[in-house]
């Protein structure tokens, strides 16, 4: 008889993010520079805001495993602000002098120090987020999402091709979204769940959110 465990997708590790991010700086580094201050997809944000706000998750997903007792009940106390109105509120800006390179140096650290930390935290460890407080492989999973659907957000308008693997979609998928379509492909139905697109037989998502609370 096949066990249960044998269906599941297995977990999303600091791989997986280091996978991510090596996929989006790869991909990112095709956009023009001229098409950094159009908007991201169906964003409000520019690219470049959304490459910043991207970033930033990572950034505060390793921040919120990092201290030795990681809150439970708000964000380690970081000052946010916005660059403009209407713009990501984020801890983490670029120096726009250092061009596109630079704003990929700063997406591949933040990357960096999630992977670390998911790689290097006890498992047992939880800390706060407002979909649920999490465990180290939530947090990876929530930068896997952030990672790969700001991509397709940055890239999709500008026609750039941006498919990331079905196994690391569908690992993302299990652990955060229990109510994804189970017939659909991982990376489409990752789009679906995060809002993005619809799918056959289903409209396109107008509110969505992930469960980040440790799987049963």
């Amino acid at each position: 008889m096949t066990s249960a465990a044998e269906h599941t997708p297995g977990p999303v590790t600091a791989d997986d993010v280091d996978l991510a991010v090596h996929l989006s700086v790869t991909a990112l580094r095709e956009v023009p520079d001229s098409a950094w201050d159009s908007a991201a997809g169906d964003l409000e944000w520019t690219g470049w805001q959304t490459a910043e706000h991207l970033a930033d998750d990572l950034f505060a997903y390793a921040l919120q495993l990092a201290p030795r007792v990681p809150p439970l009940t708000t964000h380690v106390p970081v000052t946010w602000r916005r660059e403009t109105p209407g713009g990501p509120a984020s801890t983490i800006f670029v120096d726009r002098g250092e061009g596109v390179a630079g704003l990929m140096q700063v997406l591949d650290g933040c990357g960096g120090l999630l992977t670390a930390m998911v790689r290097t935290a006890s498992p047992e460890a939880r800390a706060h987020h407002v979909f649920g407080a999490s465990d180290p492989e939530g947090f990876a999973a929530m930068g896997v999402v952030e990672t790969l659907v700001h991509t397709r957000d940055i890239t999709a308008g500008l026609g750039l091709p941006f498919e990331p693997p079905a196994g690391l979609c569908a690992r993302t998928l299990h652990r955060l979204f229990p109510d994804a379509p189970a017939d659909a492909e991982p990376w489409p139905g990752l789009l679906w769940s995060t809002g993005r697109t619809a799918l056959p037989g289903r409209e396109r998502l107008t509110g969505w959110r992930w469960y980040g609370e440790p799987r049963g």
